[in-house]
């Protein structure tokens, strides 16, 4: 998040996905697990927008402002009118500039935003990462958050973090769950694909889903699997990753001129997918 391109690139390929909800006075949007980077917020001060959100479980965001200016700086050369960050000397006062929030509490800081204040939610390689007890009231404030016109893209790496495999369904979820897994900086909820999905539907979105990464059969046999997961398909068990948009449910409908499958996929780059 260091780059200025990277920076540009993953907000712009999500906002083009979503059909850029929102556009123009008054436009919020809000960055799920921004990471290292604060830098998110420049990108949406620079459109105009109106407010920003950036929620992660930790304050993990770099504080040197001279990586700031130089990402604002380059932004401004691609025509994105992002502040001038000259005289601000901490990230606190960029965040104000840009009247951005950078929430580092997680579910609850979710909590506190108004209800349907944002246009456009978006997150990149985060959700399999949010924790599994709190992931249906994660998706329930998301969806109570966003605008009823607005939208969310979401990029989900379903493999484990440490092999990019799946060994990570070796483990029983009384291991998995435990303080020694949860802390450890690779845990992943182990949620699947079919399972995100219904928790997206149940949380009151419309899904549509683009691109979806597969193995050509199961990378872990199914002997390996602990027995939480033996429920799970086989062409469940193939998906390592997918791109989703979701908007509230009975808006989808009303998108005009717009095959929203097709569109969600032509945005991706094949190496910005994972």
């Amino acid at each position: 998040m260091d780059d200025p391109d990277y920076v540009f690139r993953n907000f712009d390929q999500h906002y083009e996905a979503a059909g850029k909800p929102g556009s123009g006075e008054g436009f919020a949007a809000l960055e799920l697990g921004p990471g290292d980077s604060l830098a998110s917020a420049l990108v949406i001060n620079g459109m105009g927008g109106a407010a920003c959100w950036l929620v992660d479980a930790g304050d993990f965001a770099r504080k040197d402002m001279e990586i700031y200016k130089t990402i604002a700086t380059s932004l401004q050369s691609r025509g994105v009118s992002a502040p001038d960050l000259k005289g601000i000397t901490s990230t606190e006062g960029m965040l104000s500039l840009c009247e951005a929030h950078y929430l580092t509490n997680g579910l609850e800081g979710l909590r506190t935003i108004p209800d349907s204040s944002v246009d456009f939610i978006w997150s990149q390689a985060v959700l399999e990462h949010v924790r599994k007890h709190e992931f249906s009231d994660t998706m329930k404030e998301l969806r109570r958050i966003l605008k009823p016109t607005g939208a969310c893209s979401h990029r989900i790496d379903l493999r484990d973090h440490l092999s990019a495999n799946l060994n990570n369904l070796r483990f029983s979820n009384r291991v998995w769950e435990s303080a020694f897994f949860t802390e450890s900086g690779f845990y992943t909820n182990r949620l699947g694909y079919e399972d995100i999905l219904a928790e997206f539907n149940s949380a009151g979105f419309e899904i549509d889903v683009g691109h979806v990464d597969r193995w050509e059969k199961p990378p872990l046999p199914r002997w390996k699997l602990s027995r939480e997961f033996l429920y799970r398909t086989d062409i469940d068990l193939t998906v390592s990753g997918f791109n989703v948009i979701l908007r509230p449910i009975g808006t989808m409908g009303a998108m005009e001129d717009m095959n929203a499958s097709d569109s969600v996929s032509d945005h991706w780059g094949i190496d910005d997918r994972l």
